[in-house]
């Protein structure tokens, strides 16, 4: 995963292409931060994360560029969050991520106050392969009607 950052990196530098150029700088800069943090080079897995944090924290953006009618600010930033996907793992549909927390239902049989259960049981096989927070919400329901 590093190594097609870097080579995209160059790509994007001989191409001129600004816009991506400053998307992969920036998740550059946010692997080495963190590489730093943790004294240690990242695996692909904590490299996804950070992707996945960054397409999370420019869609917020968007809502609140939404709120403020900043058109120009919603273009720009919905151009990176296109760059950013490009680097996440294949998402799961819809069907898939059900499947996924039926099973876990089946396997931990939870009662309406386990949501914390099933989120750990869950998070490490949908990380990065979907919106988490979609996944919360799908469990909550869930547990409501039991």
């Amino acid at each position: 995963m590093r190594e097609k950052i870097l080579e995209d990196l160059k790509n994007a530098m001989k191409a001129q292409d600004k816009e991506k150029l400053e998307v992969i700088r920036m998740v550059k800069g946010a692997i080495q931060m963190k590489e730093l943090d943790t004294k240690r080079p990242l695996n692909d897995e904590e490299v996804i994360g950070i992707i996945s944090h960054e397409i999370k924290t420019r869609k917020d953006s968007i809502v609140e560029f939404t709120k403020g009618k900043r058109e120009d600010l919603i273009d720009k930033t919905q151009k990176q969050i296109d760059i950013l996907v490009t680097y996440m793992p294949e998402q799961l549909s819809l069907e898939e991520v059900k499947k996924v927390i039926e099973d876990a239902f089946s396997k931990l049989n939870p009662s309406k106050s386990d949501m914390g259960k099933v989120m750990g049981f869950v998070t490490p096989l949908l990380k990065g392969k979907t919106d988490l927070k979609e996944v919360s919400n799908i469990i909550k329901e869930k547990l409501s009607n039991l």
